[in-house]
């Protein structure tokens, strides 16, 4: 969070990258550059600007790092994750041990897809947010994995580069939509209660096959089925059961799609010990038989879409 106010200058240069007036025709929508590559060109000083249409999240991994955004002054330490919206000012002073990523997006890349990503990525955005990764161990790595292979991508240009390159940012953004999610679930719920729901959702993994009834999941996790039911509600706006047969008909479509086994077959591996019945609940909880969910998995193959 902010700490204190601080001044800005008169006034503000626009860059593309810090310190480059203006981008190429051909720029690409995705740059990914270390920390460390630009930061100690300027002594580890980046004075303050804006980028015309570009967003940024900066990752610090490490180090430390005093940022003015917009007048706020923030104080950080790695590992945390910055996001600036393009008319925002800032600028940066790091440690000089500080480490880690600069994603720039451009906003026609990041806005312009179909359907509800541009909502997505929004909260991320509306104002600056200072993003702690540290709570996040799991989705940290996942950022990081993601963060590296865009450096790669971005050092030697390949088949599909710039596809590449939208798709790891991207994706990137969303493991970051989900470390926030999570953190105002914590904030909202408790520590307590989160724990405990991450630690259904894990047993769910392990166990939807069987077909595990929701005192089974309760006895196992050591609470009342009425306490967990309820702070499914809570946190997922669906009960336990509903998480579970989710999950259930979630693996159900990905055999129907991937795998060229019988309705009955998949029936019978998602433990179901009569096909009808699963053909039932599969029509009633997804929309369509599961014949029908296979043809138009397959049409969508043909004509060039993903499959649900």
């Amino acid at each position: 969070m902010p700490a204190t106010s601080a001044a800005l200058p008169s006034t503000v240069p626009e860059f593309a990258l810090y310190g480059e007036a203006t981008r190429g025709k051909d720029a690409e929508a995705v740059h990914i550059e270390l920390i460390e590559t630009r930061s100690r060109k300027y002594d580890w000083h980046i004075g303050t600007h804006t980028h015309a249409g570009l967003f940024q999240v900066l990752f610090l991994l490490g180090g430390q790092v005093r940022a003015n955004i917009d007048g706020d002054l923030w104080e950080c330490d790695g590992p945390v994750a910055l996001t600036i919206h393009p008319s925002l000012p800032h600028g940066f002073d790091f440690s000089e041990e500080a480490h880690g990523y600069v994603l720039t997006v451009d906003q026609n890349m990041l806005f312009a897809a179909s359907g509800h990503e541009g909502d997505l990525f929004s909260p991320l955005f509306v104002q600056p947010l200072a993003i702690g990764l540290g709570a996040a161990p799991e989705l940290l790595a996942r950022i990081e994995a993601l963060l590296q292979n865009l450096i790669h991508e971005a050092a030697w240009p390949r088949h599909g580069h710039t596809l590449m390159l939208e798709w790891l940012a991207r994706s990137t953004l969303l493991m970051l939509v989900r470390v926030q999610a999570e953190r105002r679930i914590l904030e909202n719920s408790g520590r307590g209660d989160f724990e405990l729901f991450t630690r259904f959702r894990v047993e769910v993994e392990r166990h939807y096959k069987e077909q595990w009834q929701v005192g089974q999941y309760a006895n196992l996790l050591r609470v009342a089925p009425a306490r967990l039911n309820r702070l499914c509600l809570k946190l997922a706006g669906k009960s336990a059961f509903e998480i579970t047969q989710e999950r259930l008909m979630l693996e159900a479509c990905r055999k129907l799609t991937y795998v060229p086994a019988g309705v009955a077959s998949i029936a019978y591996e998602l433990g179901f010990q009569d096909p009808a019945y699963f053909s039932r609940l599969f029509k009633k909880l997804v929309g369509v038989t599961p014949k029908e969910y296979r043809q138009q998995a397959a049409g969508k193959a043909e004509g060039g879409g993903a499959a649900p």
